[in-house]
Order: C-alpha cells, then sequence, then structure tokens
C-alpha cells in the first residue's frame, strides 16, 4: 500500500460554543508539515470556509487531487457528515483515516462502519507519519483499524514529551483567509503554545486525550512561530487565540515569552484559557501578561456552588474567582468565565443566580454551556451508567442541547435557562464595564459609532448561533431573554460611572440635547422590556431597563420583534427595514415627538461620520 497523494478534511458547519470562529484545522496543518516531504502531494481542505454545497465541493476535490488516503478531523458534532465525508472517498477508492477528540474516544463505533478503515487515536502527527511511511497501519501505534471482521487496537502512541520536535503548522497550505467575528478589523490565527492539561475535570476530553499531563514548547520556539504568522500576515493586526486548554500551566515559561514579545513592536490581541487559581497566584504575570497584547482570559468557573464544582472535579475554591477577576481587571485584561449549567442535580433557582454571581466577581464576559457528556469521560460513564443519556444522536453533543435527564429540570427548560443566563449577564451595564476595561488599557475612549457597531455585530452573531441551534424554539428563547434583560442594577451603574466618561459622544449629545429616549421591544403588540437613555447636551445621566414601557418620555422607539424572521430561512430584505423604521415614527405622537425624533436620527447619524 502506497500514500502519495494525501487530502486531510475539516467538515463544515460549526456548532456550538465554537461559533463565533472561523476555527482554523490548526490539528491538519501540523499532520501536513510533519507529513510534506513523505509525500507527492498534501491539501488541506476546510468544508467550512469553500463556497457550494459541501458534497460537491468535496466530490470535485476527489476528482481533482485522487486521492490514496483521506483523512477526516472530527468533534462530535461532525459525526454524521465525517462518515458522509468518509463513504465518498471510500467510493472514489481512497483509504480513510479519522482522527481527533470524538474518534480517539470511540474508535469502535466509528470502525463499525465499512467506509472508516483507520483511526489515529491521540496526538496525530508522529503516527500520522508512520503511517505514510509504512503504508498501512500494521505495527503504528496509536492506530485503530479493521482486519476482516476483526478490529484490531494498537498500542496506545506516547504523548510527544516534547513539542519544540514539531515542525511549525503548514499555513502556507491554506485555501483561505480566516477571521473572527468579534474583532473584524483584525486577521485571524491560532497558536499552540503546550499540549495536555494538569487538570481532571471529569467533563473534559483533555484527560483522556492527555493522561493528564501537559507538556510545554520552549519561550523561543513560540516567539519564532508568532514572528512567523506576523510576516505570514504581512504585519498586518492580529488576533490570536492560544488553543491551550490551560495556558498559565507553568507561569514562569508564560513570564519568559512575556519578556520576549515585549521586544518587538507587533500589534495582536491574544485570547487564552486559564484556571483562576494560576491568575489568582500570579498578579505580576498577569500585569505582564496584558502589557503585551495578552488580554482576553477565558476561565473555567463553572459554578459558584462548591457542590457542582466537587461533582465535577474542578478542585477549586470560589474565593479564587475573585482574586483572578481583580488581578485581570486592574490592567484592563477582559476577565471572561464559563459556566456549566444542566449538571444533574442542579435547581433552577442555582442556574438563575450563576449571571449574579458572575457580575458580582467582575466577570466582563460570560457564556453558559450546558453539562455535555463527551464520550470516553468519566462524566459520560457516570451517566451512562444510570442510563440518564437519552440522546444518541452525536451532533447534538455540542453543549448547547440537553442531552440527558436531570432530576429537576426538562431539557426544553435548561436550553432556555441558557439563553435567560446569557440575558441576565449581557445587560448594558455589563457592556459598558467591558468598553471601561477597554479604555483602561488602551488610554482612549473609543467612538460611540464603533462602540454600536460592534455591539450590534455581537447581537447579529448571537441570533445566527441560536438560529442554527434552536430552530422553532429560538423566538420562544428571544423573548425570554428580553424579558430577563430587565435590571435595575444597570441605572445605578450607569449614573455612577457616567457613560460619557467611557465612550466617546460628545457630538452626539449636542446634537440630540435633554430626552429621554425609550426604546421598547414588543411582542403581539404588547411590550416586554424597555431602554431608557436619559441625556443632557454634555452627559448621559444614566440609563434605565424597565419591564414593560414608561409613560415617561420625549421619543419612542418602538420595535415589534414580530417583524423580524427569527424562525424563518430568509433574510430580513430592505422592505422590512422601512416597515421598521415607519412604525418607530408614528409611534411618536405629536409635533414636538416628531421634531425629537428627527433629532435623535441627526444624533445619530453623527455617531457613524
Amino acid at each position: 500500500m502506497s500514500f502519495k497523494r494525501v487530502l486531510l478534511v475539516k467538515p463544515s458547519g460549526r456548532h456550538g460554543l465554537s461559533y463565533a470562529f472561523d476555527l482554523i484545522p490548526t490539528g491538519l496543518e501540523y499532520i501536513a508539515a510533519m507529513i510534506e516531504d513523505d509525500v507527492d502531494q498534501v491539501t488541506i481542505l476546510d468544508l467550512e470556509m469553500e463556497k457550494g454545497a459541501s458534497d460537491k465541493v468535496f466530490k470535485e476535490q476527489l476528482d481533482a487531487l485522487n486521492p490514496d488516503l483521506v483523512g477526516i478531523t472530527m468533534a462530535a458534532t461532525e459525526h454524521s457528515e465525517g462518515l458522509n465525508i468518509a463513504q465518498m472517498a471510500k467510493d472514489r477508492g481512497s483509504m480513510t483515516v479519522l482522527g481527533g477528540y470524538h474518534p480517539t474516544a470511540i474508535p469502535d463505533e466509528l470502525l463499525s462502519h465499512s467506509q472508516v478503515d483507520m483511526i489515529i487515536r491521540g496526538e496525530g502527527e508522529i503516527t500520522m507519519k508512520e503511517l505514510i511511511v509504512k503504508g498501512g497501519p500494521q505495527g503504528v501505534n496509536g492506530v485503530s483499524y479493521r482486519e476482516g471482521e476483526k478490529i484490531i487496537h494498537n498500542p496506545d502512541r506516547e504523548l510527544i514529551e516534547n513539542p519544540d520536535i514539531l515542525p511549525f503548522p503548514a499555513r502556507h497550505l491554506r485555501r483561505h483567509s480566516y477571521d473572527t467575528r468579534l474583532l473584524p478589523d483584525r486577521e485571524y490565527d491560532t497558536v499552540t503554545i503546550s499540549r495536555g492539561c494538569l487538570g481532571r475535570c471529569t467533563f473534559c476530553c483533555e484527560p483522556t486525550m492527555s493522561k493528564g499531563v501537559q507538556r510545554y514548547r520552549s519561550p523561543e520556539n513560540v516567539m519564532k512561530e508568532i514572528l512567523e504568522i506576523v510576516s505570514f500576515h504581512n504585519n498586518k493586526p492580529l488576533a490570536i487565540d492560544v488553543t491551550d486548554p490551560n495556558f498559565m500551566g507553568r507561569p514562569e515559561l508564560v513570564e519568559q515569552l512575556c519578556d520576549l514579545l515585549a521586544k518587538h513592536d507587533i500589534d495582536i490581541r491574544f485570547g487564552v484559557k486559564v484556571r483562576a487559581d494560576s491568575v489568582a497566584k500570579n498578579p505580576d504575570i498577569v500585569r505582564k501578561m496584558i502589557a503585551v497584547g495578552i488580554e482576553g482570559f477565558e476561565m473555567g468557573i463553572e459554578s459558584p456552588n462548591m457542590k457542582d464544582i466537587s461533582s465535577v472535579s474542578k478542585g477549586m475554591k470560589t474565593e479564587v474567582h475573585v482574586q483572578a477577576v481583580n488581578n485581570i481587571k486592574r490592567w484592563g485584561g477582559n476577565a471572561g468565565g464559563t459556566f456549566v449549567i444542566g449538571l444533574p442535580n442542579q435547581t433552577e433557582e442555582q442556574i438563575l443566580g450563576f449571571p449574579a454571581y458572575a457580575k458580582s466577581i467582575g466577570l466582563t464576559s460570560t457564556a453558559y454551556g450546558i453539562a455535555t457528556p463527551f464520550p470516553d469521560t468519566r462524566f459520560y460513564d457516570d451517566l451512562d451508567s444510570q442510563g440518564l443519556i437519552f440522546e444518541n444522536d452525536w451532533n447534538r453533543f455540542d453543549e448547547m442541547h440537553s442531552v440527558f435527564r436531570s432530576e429537576h429540570l426538562t431539557s426544553e427548560r435548561i436550553e432556555e435557562l441558557a439563553s435567560i443566563c446569557m440575558a441576565k449577564f449581557w445587560t448594558v451595564d455589563t457592556f459598558i464595564e467591558k468598553e471601561r476595561m477597554h479604555m483602561l488599557r488602551h488610554g482612549s475612549k473609543r467612538s460611540l459609532g464603533a462602540f454600536i457597531k460592534e455591539k450590534m455585530e455581537e447581537l447579529a452573531l448571537s441570533l445566527e448561533m441560536g438560529s442554527q441551534l434552536q430552530n422553532k424554539d429560538l423566538g420562544k428563547h428571544v423573548i425570554s431573554a428580553i424579558r430577563s434583560s430587565a435590571d435595575p442594577d444597570v441605572e445605578h451603574y450607569t449614573r455612577d460611572v457616567g457613560v460619557h466618561n467611557i465612550i466617546e459622544m460628545a457630538l452626539f449629545l449636542r446634537l440630540l440635547g435633554k430626552q429621554s429616549v425609550q426604546i421598547t421591544l414588543m411582542s403581539d403588540g404588547l411590550p416586554i422590556t424597555s431602554w431608557i437613555l436619559n441625556t443632557t447636551s454634555d452627559g448621559v445621566d444614566n440609563i434605565q431597563v424597565i419591564p414593560g414601557k414608561s409613560p415617561q418620555n420625549t421619543i419612542n422607539l418602538d420595535v415589534e420583534l414580530d417583524d423580524f424572521r427569527f424562525e424563518e430561512d430568509q433574510e430580513m430584505n430592505i422592505i422590512d427595514y422601512i416597515r421598521i423604521l415607519t412604525k418607530m415614527i408614528t409611534s411618536n405622537k405629536g409635533i414636538k415627538k416628531r421634531l425629537n425624533f428627527g433629532r435623535i436620527l441627526l444624533a445619530g447619524a453623527s455617531a457613524f461620520r
């Protein structure tokens, strides 16, 4: 058997919490770099980025490349699509090999499908190279394969102890440019600084993949790759996501990397995933990180309840969260946290307390993932042994759908609570506080237009994500979220900080003058929630978010949710937006309010000049 033409494939369709990014298939780029000298041709095909139907694009590539071997990387949510790709490759006469967290966890199930020839378990670079060189799976550690009716599991491949031995990912083989809609003015890339994690969280796939061992690249090796990335992107401003699940596993290496970054004049904003205890213990290193652009921190908070934390083997006391957030925000970093909702014994009351806890410790961003038992984790095994997992469609194992029975809550309610938690946290005061961190970090205020544009992009992204995941229930989730967003604390916060002290809006305020602008979201003609902006010609007195609607206002902006097509496939058109604007105008009765409406249009236009 000879493998000279290799096609590496990432299936299309982002799912769950990864939806915000065009995630780069870095794992495939590592493998391509490893085997490039051993084959005649290696091609990376990211079906998420290709134009046209995935099946058609893949078949065209099969015809054009005629690969001997097709390698497919798979997460649980790509189970069906990965098997479909493997079937098309098999029909074309190619051998197939699957890799990634999902195939590593369930090699027997995947090998029960005739279109799957081999599975690479665990880290794939050295295993794939040996498979290519030997021309088959026999004697290659880390490979599972079928021999007749029998499934063979070769011994595990030893972990790569020194990641410095690996070549940098083959970025030159990319067919597309990647970006993140959360930072649209920057090109996007990823870098892996270490592998594995020291944690033993029961719901995480890392203990299976890396056996609880974390291995680190040298700071010099990482810096060399970062400079290569900068050159690859022609020195343009960058957003780089560090893929490590535990970036600060060895804080002294992080500090050395910061010292190296400080020597170069490069414009990069890094996002990292960290444990709260590492951040709490190392304030000086956190300061250095933010100073060199490592400014986005994502911490696995999971829950404020020690019972929940103990149940998932997080091993961290809740008071650590406060110190970690303080260390980040002191220097203007973005303190993000993820929470797990829908654990077997959680109640609705406990879950609804998560956003208040997130605000109380000062987080500036959060996400609420639904507890998902990925295969071959302790969490999965515990639930499976109790017969609690009811879902057998791997495509729904995306951290946004409930797939096992909970003691106190239905699956539908758990999914709705995820939307409510987002709405309760992402209120106006949270957006302003996040902007305050941006001002502290960069030493200047952003314009009102830039602020609004960013928030509208984030809202559009959230709705797209919700549309993908919730389908027919999206409208219900939207109304629940809007109803939950009313919060009296917003008025107190905005009165204290002064929005005009954080966002540049002087011209907007001069043109608008003293007003009480009320934006009301309505359903079936009834008000759900209103946002009230109280201004003078030189400042914002406060912002209120109230249930229903207040009669005390000088400008009405009524928005009927029924005019939006949350559960339809067709997009909004210009006629739809004209209809919405017309309703806003007619909601202002009398000459004075109509004139005031004209003032806000003029002031709003000035914000985007």
